[in-house]
């Protein structure tokens, strides 16, 4: 028998959100050669305004955390719709993916309290 292990359910990291879903955005994935799970935390490419996994070592913007997704997205080669949470929202720290200092305080500015 072979084990699976699941990975972060949709919006499982999500402690407490603002009213009627205000803590929610619709927005643009960048092209990503691998899946994104729930939980990624998002930088914002400057020079499209498309979301792509944060990293800190990125120059083009998403150095910058700026929302968490909130379900898990496929890899493609073409931008792709997605939802994040980008304001007024707790979230839970041992669920996010791609987590760090700096994103601690990234996210705080844009109203993410990391718990």
């Amino acid at each position: 028998m072979s084990i699976v292990t699941m990975g972060t359910r949709t919006a499982e990291f999500l402690l407490s959100e603002a009213g009627g879903q205000r803590s929610r955005e619709e927005v643009t994935l960048a092209v990503t050669a691998e899946a994104l799970p729930a939980g990624q935390v998002l930088g914002k490419v400057t020079a499209t305004g498309n979301y792509a996994a944060y990293s800190d070592a990125a120059t083009d913007g998403s150095e910058v955390a700026a929302g968490v997704l909130y379900d898990a997205k496929p890899a493609s080669d073409a931008v792709q719709q997605a939802a994040a949470v980008v304001r007024d929202a707790e979230i839970i720290e041992s669920k996010l993916t791609g987590m760090d200092a700096a994103a601690t305080v990234d996210l705080a500015a844009a109203g993410l309290i990391v718990r």
